[in-house]
């Protein structure tokens, strides 16, 4: 196949894959071919007679293995954003291959013989900083896949992670396709009361879409509370859309989830830690399966607390409609009454402010403008992966080009539910290559013609991912394998965290929340309304999130051996275990559909988005500090821990913007804990 486009470096601007001459066929001879080539890479490094040296083998290895890459990434987008039956066959394939192919690389005993001579010897070579800790990282990354187990273990773990990787891709495609098939189908507009109009036509266009016309759709996001329970009037309607998020997946991932928890907790043992949160943790931030302890046990008994002063209250509006006791599917309902009583707040009135061109551009665009000095050009020229797919290109402030970013932002049956960022090109100086990378989200896309509002929630969403493509944008160092967000799991989500705070500051604020129809601004006083009924939902939010959390840790931190009949039966036991059972606050996202940590990077790692908000709060009170600009902050931030990647360690690059270790004082005001 001589025309694969895989097979030759895109010529593309910033080698931008050729997505219109890419086709599924194309995957499978890719994919073996980038395989063949990186072994026979990876036997030439092994099989050269002179001793070890940084270039013959550190930097050999970072140039393998590109053809692979580059079909790796494109593949594992189209898998997510865009995916058909032929995908999901390619993937179910692939995916064991591919975890046999890491191992056959992690666990090949001559190339990490000559990686650790050069890591005995590292402090007698003279090493710069990057390159001294691309050895580090790269020997700790063989040690941790079983370089040094012996011949019988090593097999046993090659056999491990070729059943995890195919139980990853059946899981993911179980939970899509039971989402796509529990999506609330409504024969008419009055079922439907309480949403605004421009979501009830969306509901419409949904229908139609996806072959329901004259019917409302209302498909499921990826986690538990769908965001129409907050607005929906009819108690059924909002009982039976709430079932259907909570039951996905039931039958097939629950037996799934419980191998696959007794298949980690094999692997760690195998490599010497009591459990596979033990394993994953000690190569994280955290440091240690104890300090997660510690902030989870200190979170939890506030937050309930917090919960519970909120049910109260919620209970009281409930009354006057009749109902004597909050269940799951009214917490929502009953929280926006309370906003909007008690703050003046009406989540539906606010959308017409937040039109997503003008958020994008007047907000999120000039947010990194105003602190980074980037611009950012609409390339109509190039094409995306999807036709809602919109190419920029991203300049820096002295006007040279920095790299591409593509936004996806709408949902469709073929996407995976959330939000995501991701690269298509890393950067790397040792390969000449800028930065491409892409956000994903789900927004709702309206009937044609009508415009695309978002909720406050939505707006944050796409400020969020955002500041992991700025992450991804402004990498500035030697070696692809530390440059970007190839940071530990529980430091990855610290700058997209830190890059929300824009979508309230006060000069951003008023630069985009505009009427998209009269063009007048945001009413004053309604965002500080807005943050003090944010402040009164923290309770909800947290112990949602924190049931989540301990559940992943629940399942990871199992011993080798030991049995579970049930998941829905330990997923009950380890929130009760907890202090977590409330009935009324499911976790955020339950066992059979919590995509995070069975087919996605997060197993033991879902802790990181609190733990990741520690620094993040600190750092949002850092950037409002010490009478510095917000350019002189941006250029601070952005060159001590954007720019760096892993080159260093996170922490370091933390202290190196806020003077100090991190502190906790900030996270526990803004969640209302203290």
């Amino acid at each position: 196949m001589t025309e694969n486009p895989f097979f030759r470096p895109s010529t593309l601007a910033y080698e931008l894959p050729p997505f219109a001459e890419i086709r599924p066929e194309h995957y499978l001879p890719a994919f073996e071919r980038g395989m063949t080539e990186q072994l026979a890479e990876i036997a030439a490094i092994t099989a050269d007679p002179q001793p070890p040296t940084v270039e013959n083998t550190l930097v050999a290895l970072e140039r393998s293995g590109r053809l692979l890459h580059r079909v790796k990434v494109v593949f594992e987008n189209h898998s997510a954003a865009d995916t058909t039956p032929e995908v999901d066959r390619i993937d179910a394939e692939i995916s064991p291959r591919l975890a046999a192919h890491r191992d056959a690389i992690h666990l090949d005993g001559a190339l990490f013989a000559r990686i650790e001579e050069l890591h005995a010897h590292r402090a007698e070579l003279d090493l710069d900083p990057q390159t001294l800790r691309l050895l580090e990282r790269r020997h700790t990354a063989f040690v941790r896949a079983g370089a040094r187990l012996g011949a019988e273990r090593q097999a046993r773990l090659r056999a491990i992670n070729t059943e995890l990787a195919a139980a990853a891709s059946e899981f993911r495609q179980n939970v899509s396709a039971d989402s796509q098939a529990r999506a609330l189908v409504l024969d008419s507009a009055e079922q439907l009361a309480g949403l605004s109009a421009d979501e009830i036509a969306a509901a419409a266009e949904n229908g139609r879409a996806l072959g329901h016309p004259g019917a409302y759709v209302l498909s499921l996001k990826n986690f538990s509370n769908q965001t129409e329970l907050a607005s929906l009037t009819d108690r059924s309607v909002r009982e039976r859309l709430l079932a259907a998020s909570l039951d996905r997946a039931a039958d097939t991932n629950g037996p799934l989830a419980i191998r696959m928890a007794a298949l980690r907790a094999e692997r760690a043992r195998l490599l010497g830690h009591d459990t596979h949160a033990a394993h994953v943790v000690a190569d994280e931030t955290a440091g240690t399966v104890e300090a997660v302890d510690a902030l989870l046990a200190r979170l939890v008994p506030p937050a309930v607390a917090n919960a519970r002063r909120e049910a109260e209250r919620l209970a009281e509006v409930a009354a006057a409609d009749g109902v004597e006791e909050i269940a799951a599917h009214d917490w929502a309902y009953y929280s926006e009454q309370v906003r909007q009583a008690s703050y003046q707040v009406d989540a539906a009135a606010l959308r017409p402010y937040f039109e997503l061109e003008r958020v994008l551009r007047d907000g999120v665009f000039f947010a990194a403008n105003l602190a980074y000095g980037v611009t950012f050009t609409e390339r109509p020229d190039l094409v995306g992966y999807h036709p809602d797919t919109r190419v920029f290109e991203v300049f820096d402030a002295d006007g040279s080009a920095l790299g591409l970013f593509l936004g996806d932002f709408h949902a469709r049956a073929s996407k995976r539910g959330g939000a995501w960022m991701d690269e298509l090109v890393t950067q790397s100086a040792l390969l000449g290559q800028r930065p491409v990378v892409y956000n994903n989200l789900n927004i709702a896309k309206p009937a044609p013609g009508e415009p695309v509002l978002l909720s406050w929630d939505e707006v944050r969403t796409l400020f969020h991912e955002f500041g992991h493509a700025l992450h991804g944008l402004f990498s500035d160092v030697r070696y692809p394998y530390v440059a970007g967000t190839a940071v530990p799991r529980d430091f990855v989500e610290f700058p997209s965290q830190v890059n929300e705070m824009w979508m309230v500051w006060p000069e951003v604020l008023a630069n985009y929340a505009r009427h998209h129809e009269t063009g007048e601004p945001l009413p004053a006083g309604l965002v500080e309304r807005m943050e003090a009924a944010e402040s009164f939902g923290q309770g909800f939010r947290t112990v949602e999130y924190l049931a989540a959390a301990l559940l992943d840790w629940a399942w990871h931190t199992l011993p080798e051996g030991q049995e579970v009949a049930d998941a829905r039966e330990f997923e009950a036991a380890a929130l009760a275990k907890a202090g977590l059972a409330v009935a009324a606050i499911p976790p955020r996202y339950r066992t059979t559909y919590f995509g995070h940590i069975f087919a996605g990077g997060y197993s033991a790692g879902y802790y990181a988005y609190i733990w990741s908000e520690v620094l993040d709060a600190d750092t949002v009170e850092w950037f409002k500090g010490d009478g510095r600009g917000v350019r002189e902050s941006g250029e601070v931030f952005r060159r001590e821990l954007l720019a760096r990647g892993d080159s260093r360690e996170a922490l370091d690059s933390f202290r190196a913007v806020v003077g100090r270790d991190p502190e906790t004082g900030p996270l526990l005001a803004r969640r209302g804990l203290v």
